[in-house]
């Protein structure tokens, strides 16, 4: 009852504010409406080629090669690059990429995994009265909108709650979150709305009860943004556009216009980063679409340039899927300092981040340990006293650069908006900077617009909008259903192949090796946990992956889901690879040295060292350093406290000795093996040795008692979870006390 009246209280005071939005809605959903009209238009005139096989890479870099001048040029393979391709392409403009990483391998693939028009922004908006700011958010949500539609088998709704503790912020963000409603107009996905606090807990099991009112829920969109962004590059690609991912740009090309008597932007020299070679892509306009990058290429137009991007690192941490309901997401709109916090089921598991700090440009951003635990902190203070939030249970952790434009009268990155600027410097070097991943394609529009006008290309208006992306076609929501029917798949692969794949996973599906058992028929898994399996390695060739980082970053997204997992299925990655690219044997051997025997990789391979073991020791890195590995093993180091009791010393000291029965002092893999058998649990060399190698903190092939307890005091404190080691020596002993079978070892669950 109080809820309500709190509630017609709040529609008498927000009456005048709601009016006044309303109306400014209508009247921009009426020009959007006339625009989408001639767009749908537009789409259907779209009459090219579309080539159902995709060239392979090599024919990608023969075409960028033998082609004597592009319409354009993008540099960066990024959402907003790939954008300005698939819309160049689309325009019948004769069009080339090039992206000097992999396709989405920067920003792109690290972010929230959001499709918003930013709730954030829309309070600015309001409370500053910032028409600008109201813009971008109207924008965004017009492209949340155009997303989900294009690409549905990648997107989906999510509600995020909104959990309320103060009586009097239940009428403030009711409105501001219905103002949100209005201003998507016909495009809101579905109508927010008020929970009460026995409902809200009912939704939100995890949520702390103390003092909760109650609770406003409201919907945005949810996507794979990695294979979103590859899903652009595949479509313009399928519609001609050369691109052609580990091709880097070592210097602009330019000429002197007889007209205008000034040097003009002609192309770039390009080198293949994986075979070393180099050529000229003439092209009569250059994108430059590089994200955090920006200023390095326009210093490469003129050194003078000043920089027009501020970068800001964004932190994200996985946790496991537990920690939040399966559909529902959670929104901290205000932080103990100032930021926002999401928290939201992803993929299975748990994302919570973002954190927003000023950073350094690099191309291998790090999570730091103080932004792990700032999310960590911030997540506890929203969950039940009875949910233990373990830094132990932070499965991966990744850092995004966030390409900001700098606005010279901000003080900190937080208050920067995040809008885009489209330039043309005097020699023609078109520039998009800024931006969110929700514009990507408005952005690409405004940029070809521009560059149409500058260099008057023979091009018509853009054709995006309403154009379906790479295996959008045939995707039906039931679809998986055929896949289990028809290849003998199990439901949760096929489920992931459809939602991941869209109207090609039937491609997968074909590729897919027969497993030998009753079920499932096909599809052998790389790992147990995860749905991904070895057909999707071969056709992530066919994606233009080129090394294992590929695979597990980006073609799947092991590596963003669990470290250890990713680490795992390496082995088998580079197996299935070697044999496709033809690698060499070393390349495979050395692939099977497990990460946990590099206490620190080093950054540069020695210079004897073949390409294979130089992309092996970068996979390597890759999750040591930016996937997390690095803070979450150091949370394990041989001068970590013991903070145990008398009585836990004791007795962890005799679940030990049940293993170290010479009293020795340390344990091996022998002794692991002879206990295990003793009670009819069989584990391979290889595993023992991996799970072993997990606590030898001096890597001298044993486990000492003090490593031991240093184990096991981490694991107190949350520092440590779901060790194997720690799980099969307490199931262990278990059954040598009581005679019973110990419960299966399981990265994924469990406690000590």
């Amino acid at each position: 009852m109080a809820i309500r009246k709190a509630v017609k209280g709040t529609a008498v005071l927000a009456s005048g504010c709601l009016v006044a939005f309303y109306g400014l809605t209508q009247l921009t959903e009426y020009r959007k409406k006339q625009a989408r009209l001639s767009h749908v238009e537009a789409v259907e005139q779209v009459n090219m080629a579309f080539q159902d096989e995709l060239p392979s890479r090599q024919a990608q870099l023969t075409a960028l090669r033998n082609n004597q001048e592009f319409d354009v040029l993008v540099v960066g393979g990024g959402a907003t690059g790939s954008g300005c391709a698939l819309d160049a392409v689309t325009r019948n403009l004769k069009t080339a990429l090039v992206e000097r990483d992999d396709f989405s391998s920067g920003t792109s693939s690290r972010s929230t995994k959001l499709i918003h028009g930013g709730v954030r922004y829309l309070q600015k908006a309001i409370v500053k009265l910032d028409y600008e700011q109201y813009m971008m958010v109207k924008e965004a949500l017009h492209e949340r909108s155009n997303l989900l539609n294009i690409a549905p088998h990648l997107t989906a709704l999510l509600p995020i709650m909104l959990p309320i503790y103060k009586w009097w912020q239940l009428p403030y963000y009711w409105a501001g979150i219905k103002i949100y409603d209005l201003v998507a107009g016909a495009q809101c996905l579905k109508s927010s709305y008020i929970l009460s606090k026995t409902k809200a807990l009912e939704l939100f099991p995890m949520l702390k009860r103390d003092k909760l009112v109650g609770a406003i829920v409201y919907y945005d969109g949810q996507h794979n943004d990695a294979r979103m962004n590859l899903a652009i590059a595949l479509t313009a690609a399928r519609y001609g556009a050369a691109i052609a991912n580990y091709t880097e740009v070592v210097h602009l090309l330019k000429r002197v216009d007889p007209q205008m008597g000034k040097e003009r932007v002609c192309g770039a020299r390009c080198r293949d980063v994986i075979t070393g070679q180099e050529f000229d892509v003439r092209a009569k306009c250059v994108i430059n679409a590089t994200g955090p990058f920006t200023d390095a290429l326009r210093k490469m137009d003129d050194k003078k340039n000043p920089n027009i991007c501020q970068p800001s690192a964004g932190v994200h941490i996985v946790i496991p899927g537990y920690y939040s309901p399966d559909n529902m997401g959670l929104l901290d709109p205000a932080t103990s300092d100032g930021r926002v916090i999401f928290f939201l089921p992803w993929e299975k598991m748990t994302i919570a981040g973002t954190t927003d700090t000023p950073t350094e440009i690099t191309p291998h951003p790090i999570p730091m340990e103080e932004d792990i635990n700032f999310i960590l902190t911030e997540v506890r203070n929203y969950l039940s006293p009875d949910v233990e939030v373990r830094r132990g249970d932070v499965l991966a952790a990744w850092s995004g650069i966030r390409p900001l434009v700098t606005n010279p009268n901000s003080k900190d990155t937080q208050s920067i908006c995040r809008n885009h600027i489209v330039h043309i410097s005097d020699s023609g070097l078109v520039t998009i900077a800024g931006g969110k991943w929700t514009t990507y394609r408005s952005m690409a529009e405004e940029t070809l617009d521009a560059a149409v006008k500058a260099h008057n290309l023979p091009a018509g208006p853009s054709k995006t909008v309403g154009l379906m992306l790479e295996g959008a076609k045939d995707w039906t929501p039931t679809m998986y259903i055929r896949l289990v029917q028809d290849y003998g798949l199990e439901v949760e692969v096929a489920q992931h192949l459809a939602s991941s794949y869209g109207g090609r996973a039937y491609e997968v599906a074909k590729m897919a090796h027969v497993t030998g058992k009753r079920w499932p028929i096909v599809g052998k898994r790389l790992v147990s946990e995860f749905p991904y399996i070895e057909s999707e390695v071969q056709y992530a060739i066919k994606e233009y992956a080129c090394t294992a980082i590929d695979v597990i970053a980006r073609r799947t997204r092991l590596g963003f889901l669990n470290v250890q997992a990713a680490e795992e299925a390496l082995p088998r990655i580079v197996d299935i690879m070697g044999k496709q690219l033809t690698w060499s044997e070393q390349r495979k051997r050395v692939s099977c040295t497990t990460l946990s025997h590099f206490d620190a990789p080093v950054l540069t391979s020695p210079s004897g060292w073949k390409r294979g073991e130089q992309e092996l020791a970068a996979a390597k890195q890759f999750l040591y350093y930016e996937m997390g590995y690095k803070a979450r093993s150091e949370q394990l180091t041989d001068t970590s406290e013991i903070t145990l009791t008398p009585a836990e010393v004791g007795r962890y000291m005799k679940r030990f000795h049940k293993f170290d029965k010479e009293n020795k002092g340390f344990i091996t893999t022998v002794d692991v093996q002879r206990v295990l058998e003793s009670i009819n649990v069989y584990i391979d060399a290889d595993t023992l040795h991996e799970i072993l190698n997990e606590v030898d903190l001096n890597k001298n092939g044993q486990v000492e008692f003090n490593e031991f307890l240093q184990l096991m005091s981490a694991v107190k404190k949350g520092q440590v979870s779901a060790n194997r080691l720690a799980i099969l020596m307490k199931t262990a002993e278990q059954s040598l006390d009581q005679t019973e079978k110990p419960v299966s070892v399981d990265r994924s669950g469990g406690g000590v």
